[in-house]
């Protein structure tokens, strides 16, 4: 059985697209292989930044011959039918087979499809695939029609077996394949034949080309963390700065270059981010002090000085840019030292949004909101509205300009360098925590109310005038803040009424430019608090929490302490993995069931106290007597907010049930009896209901 190999050799290719090109080149060839009748053993495929390579194990040397019938129209149907199925055959009239059918005789096509060679079907797939590749940007060259990401210079595709290699003949606009590559661009330029994929990546390698990405990887890392800790430095750890430089080489030399010492005393968020942005280069730091005091580059080849003019070069360049990053810092330094009022006026006349005002309008919102949520999470008012007055103003600083990403923590510098202290300082860069399911949220009170209010206001501003997320869109990242005050609430175990803080953000939310009232206040509150049950309901699942336990604690009513709502849904669902828990399930919906029939034709309801003194059987008055029990139990739970305990005393309520429904006849002949026992029902209905919605749950 062959193997094929496939190599697409062109100008560098952007490392952000070589790994989602590699798959997609697998899956196409693969697929139109598959579906010309080529199965294969394995597929793999790599990537560097001059070429695509795929490699085919195991695949069929031809197609199998194929037989296929079709029924046709019967033989005195209209010619028009007739014709129309002798064209979708592709046979004339006297190929076709006579055959009896229950309507009579009918015509069949028996088509018989010999197979054909795997090189033949290949010449049809690979440059099909090419001219309809999907790469996010692509481009033209010279006078042909052909697209791709960068000039396709040369093919290499070989069909190889026990026999040897033979090449795969096609034309792609005047480029036609061959069974010769080209090693690395400036230490083994010459061109070289394969006969197939293990003497390809043998003589690649010999030509200065690791051809897999991981290893390319894995070598930059190794080197990197070597050479710092021979010299007592630590390599700043970066796995999208890792990914992206083994994307940019396809044989890495790593070397370390100096800082100039008068930018050793920038933070080393500025030295990291413009050496990551600008140069693609590796922080490394001093573990005592935590300084950058080095850089890592990674070179494409090796050289006679082993790198030194390389890193000469490189050092001149990064010196311009950390001089830009000095200016950037000094200047803002100079206004932090005054405070940061004039940030804040300037603001005041960037839009936030045309119908929630301007940013500094935003900033007031917060601060005013932060003060209010503080004594609801132990934190100090004043603190806490310095704090979000601080959080947004470094937005207008050249640094954040320059460097987007670094807002938040720019404002803990400038913050401090204004004199706030260091809860408040710490809140500046934590009120926009958490960005991501995997970031850590902010646990110092100061942070948690300058985080809350900051993502309060931004849900109740946007939900007021009719912003919300659609479907998978989601401009202003309404999920991720629901889902960040969800987590700061449960991980931080807040008490604090989610309604009310809603109410307390709408009260600071501006009108809209108009002027015009807004849409019902208390429908929009309600329909949020609805988004961020489903937003905790995604949170819970993730944890393997049932949804209908989530529904059955929410239904209660009133659920809008996210902290309590939780531990009520983890405590139920506990309780429900229990033998107690899952019968007494079927006991509440029995009862639920039952009354529900005997209301429905009766056609009233049976929601009157139960009277023991009417209890004829023994389980019966066990029942009453269980009843009496539990309920002051649960009440006393619940006050306590110990739903453990709760369920616990639910449970006792088992066995009773159990014992009612085996030796009691709730539909009694005695119609006082009946009405009572149907009462007693609606009681084990009501008891249970005070823990959760049973109904809501699934059996």
């Amino acid at each position: 059985m062959p193997d094929l190999l496939l190599e697409l050799f062109s100008e560098e290719i952007p490392a952000r697209m070589q790994l989602r090109a590699g798959e997609d080149l697998r899956k196409r060839v693969t697929d139109g292989l598959v579906e010309a009748g080529l199965t294969y053993a394995s597929a793999g495929v790599f990537s560097t930044p001059r070429r695509l390579v795929l490699s085919v194990e195991g695949l069929l040397a031809s197609s199998p011959n194929l037989r296929e019938e079709r029924k046709g129209p019967r033989v005195d149907a209209p010619e028009k039918a007739i014709d129309g199925f002798l064209r979708s055959t592709g046979l004339t009239r006297e190929a076709l087979e006579t055959r009896d059918d229950k309507k009579g005789q009918v015509y069949f096509a028996v088509i018989d499809k010999p197979g054909r060679p795997a090189a033949e079907i290949i010449a049809e797939v690979v440059p099909t695939v090419i001219r309809s590749f999907p790469w996010p940007k692509s481009m033209r060259w010279g006078a042909g029609s052909l697209r791709w990401v960068r000039p396709l210079q040369s093919i290499l595709c070989i069909l190889s077996d026990e026999a040897g290699a033979e090449v795969v003949p096609f034309d792609l606009d005047g480029i036609q394949p061959g069974n010769t590559t080209r090693g690395h661009r400036f230490m083994a330029p010459e061109p070289f034949s394969v006969t197939g994929f293990e003497d390809y990546a043998k003589r690649l390698a010999a030509a200065h080309v690791m051809l897999e990405p991981d290893a390319r990887r894995d070598k930059i890392w190794h080197d990197a963390t070597t050479l710092a800790f021979a010299q007592g430095l630590e390599v700043v750890e970066d796995t999208g700065l890792l990914a992206e430089v083994a994307g940019l080489v396809e044989w890495p030399v790593v070397l370390m270059g100096d800082i100039d010492a008068a930018f050793l005393d920038l933070p080393p968020e500025v030295l990291q981010t413009s050496m990551r942005e600008h140069q693609k280069f590796f922080s490394v730091s001093n573990p005592k002090s935590g300084r950058i005091e080095k850089y890592i580059t990674v070179a494409n080849r090796e050289t006679p000085d082993n790198g030194a003019l390389i890193l000469a070069g490189n050092s001149k360049v990064l010196t311009a840019r950390l001089s830009d990053a000095r200016f950037f810092w000094d200047n803002d330094l100079r206004i932090a030292k005054d405070g940061v009022t004039p940030w804040i006026g300037a603001l005041d006349s960037v839009t936030f949004h045309n119908k929630l005002g301007s940013v500094g309008a935003r900033i007031a919102r917060i601060e005013a909101l932060s003060r209010e949520i503080a004594p609801l999470v132990g934190a100090d008012p004043d603190s806490a509205a310095q704090a979000a007055r601080f959080a947004k103003a470094d937005l207008a600083s050249e640094m954040v300009y320059e460097f987007p990403e670094l807002q938040g923590i720019m404002g803990r510098y400038y913050a401090k360098v204004a004199g706030a202290d260091d809860a408040v300082a710490a809140a500046v860069q934590a009120h926009y925590a958490p960005l991501g399911p995997s970031d850590d949220v902010p646990t110092a009170p100061v942070s948690v109310a300058a985080a809350l209010a900051d993502k309060f206001d931004l849900l109740m501003g946007f939900w007021s005038i009719g912003e919300k997320p659609t479907g998978s869109g989601d401009p202003f990242a309404l999920r991720r803040a629901a889902l960040g005050v969800i987590r700061i609430v449960l991980e931080n175990e807040l008490t604090l009424s989610l309604y009310k803080c809603l109410t307390q953000a709408d009260g600071h939310v501006l009108a809209d430019e108009d002027g015009a009232a807004r849409a019902d206040v208390e429908s929009t509150k309600a329909d949020l608090m609805a988004f961020f049950l489903d937003r905790l309901k995604v949170y819970l699942r993730g944890d393997g929490v049932r949804h209908d336990a989530i529904d059955a604690c929410y239904q209660l009513g009133g659920q809008d302490d996210l902290l309590s709502l939780t531990q009520r849904i983890r405590a139920l669902q506990a309780f429900l993995g229990t033998d107690d828990g899952a019968n007494l399930l079927t006991g509440v919906k029995r009862a639920t069931n039952i009354l529900a029939a005997e209301e429905k034709k009766d056609g009233i309801e049976y929601s009157l106290d139960p009277d023991a003194k009417f209890a004829t059987e023994a389980a019966e008055t066990a029942l009453f007597a269980a009843l009496d029990t539990a309920e002051p139990q649960i009440d006393a739970a619940l006050k306590a907010g110990d739903f453990v305990a709760a369920m616990g005393a639910l449970a006792g309520l088992r066995a009773p049930i159990d014992g009612f429904f085996d030796g009691v006849k709730v539909n009694d002949d005695n119609p006082v009896v009946r009405r009572n026992r149907l009462c007693l029902l609606n009681r084990i209905r009501t008891v249970s209901a005070r823990v959760a919605v049973f109904g809501a749950l699934e059996g």
